[in-house]
């Protein structure tokens, strides 16, 4: 181990030379960093990560159930577990693609699941992302360069190998693939994730392509390969729903391909991950994914939410107005850890017109008990720190569920902060996850 520690510096530079970046815009500026790696692992137990996978598969099991139903039959809204006005008034549900089911009847075909360890040694789960989720190159790759500067380290420790993500990713777009090449489609060179977007393409051995390099002909779609045309049957899009296709969504796309809606809806090719996902990730709907685990599978939930209360409902909103200084509000449509405000951080001014945006848009908000989670132990020059840290889980949905054995591991660079997002100046480290 000491080994490995001694080479942080050699190892991240070695993921600037191959680009181990993200990209964020700011001020209409598109702003290039680098996402720092810190060599001390956060060290999963074989007992904790059998807990953690059947938590992960039951809660990402549902998910694609709800999502199955909520495009087709709705029995959830019919039953009233759920309002009907967070459904349609959710900024991520389609009607495009309404009495659609796609290949398998698998939505979520790539979740990334985050969670915090709480001080009570339990895993809560802070958010449920199924529309792109991103961060498994940085593990991956970080695990590979740390292999090589203490190849002993991951011999002697009983550290599961986490070099399958590639192939879990292949099977995953096979399984669903209507007939063609597999592809990740990028919105190209400046998207905060494109270094994610070409290691995956390598590492998967699907096609990396932009909009260009895509066409639809007779709702089927082609790739413009250097010998002609060739059929695409499976697209990992890393492109948001409303700018997949102009012919469907927002008319002003330049990084869609026309006509892909159509052919996805014929049959002919599978998007992974669905279009129309938001639905089931928007902040307002994780408040119910416990009842829902309850009301498609009869079990109960195995790992919990953090406490969440909806103003939606007057006794949610009560509560949130008298405990604010001691919630985290969440804005649902934001992301990136964007939207997030600690009540005891507000003037009073300010205070006082959060709280009229709540009352006044209670669908618009969630609040949340803040959860002491646990520090990890990060380098700081010659020494040792504790900082916030989460866990983004990667779960893989395709013949069967599959929780990848590894992790983005995220922690907070200031000491004040819960908020370990990198658009907000986070680093990363390996998660091992142990064989004993």
């Amino acid at each position: 181990m000491d080994r490995l520690l001694s080479h942080k510096d050699q190892i991240n530079t070695q993921m600037a030379r191959y680009g181990v970046k993200f990209g964020i815009y700011k001020n209409g500026e598109f702003l290039e960093r680098l996402f720092p790696f810190d060599p001390i692992p956060r060290k999963i137990s074989a007992t904790d990560y059998e807990k953690l996978e059947k938590g992960l598969i039951q809660r990402v099991n549902a998910l694609n159930v709800f999502l199955t139903d909520i495009y087709g039959a709705k029995k959830i809204l019919g039953d009233g577990i759920i309002p009907e006005e967070f459904i349609y008034r959710s900024p991520g549900y389609l009607a495009a693609l309404e009495n659609y089911t796609p290949p398998k009847e698998i939505y979520s075909h790539i979740s990334g699941i985050d969670l915090v360890l709480g001080k009570d040694d339990e895993w809560y789960i802070l958010e449920d992302n199924l529309r792109i989720p991103s961060g498994a190159s940085y593990p991956l790759i970080a695990r590979s360069l740390c292999r090589k500067c203490s190849p002993d380290t991951f011999r002697n420790n009983g550290v599961v190998d986490n070099r399958n993500y590639g192939n879990l990713l292949s099977d995953t777009m096979n399984n669903v693939n209507t007939g063609g090449i597999n592809v990740i489609f990028t919105p190209g060179r400046f998207n905060a994730a494109y270094f994610e977007h070409s290691f995956l393409a390598e590492q998967s051995g699907a096609v990396l392509a932009e909009n260009s390099d895509i066409y639809v002909e007779n709702n089927r779609v082609y790739y413009r390969s250097s010998n002609g045309p060739v059929r695409v049957g499976a697209i990992y899009r890393r492109i948001s729903d409303e700018y997949l296709d102009p012919l469907t969504f927002r008319a002003d796309s330049l990084i869609g391909i026309p006509g892909l809606i159509a052919a996805y809806r014929a049959g002919n090719v599978a998007i992974i991950n669905a279009p129309g996902n938001g639905v089931a990730d928007d902040k307002g709907i994780y408040y119910f994914v416990p009842k829902m685990i309850r009301y498609y599978l009869d079990e109960e939930p195995i790992l919990s939410n953090a406490p969440t209360y909806l103003p939606y409902y007057e006794e949610d909103l009560k509560y949130t107005l008298e405990r604010f200084d001691d919630l985290v509000i969440k804005d649902v449509a934001e992301a990136g850890g964007y939207g997030v405000v600690f009540g005891k951080d507000l003037s009073g001014t300010e205070r006082e017109e959060f709280i009229a945006r709540i009352i006044a848009q209670p669908r618009r908000f969630i609040s949340q008990e803040i959860i002491d989670f646990q520090d990890l132990p990060i380098l700081d020059g010659e020494g040792v720190i504790d900082r916030k840290a989460d866990l983004r889980a990667f779960v893989l949905s395709g013949s069967t569920t599959k929780v990848w054995p590894s992790g983005l591991t995220r922690f907070s660079r200031n000491p004040d902060s819960f908020v370990v997002n990198s658009s907000q100046g986070g680093g990363f480290k390996d998660t091992w996850i142990m064989s004993h």
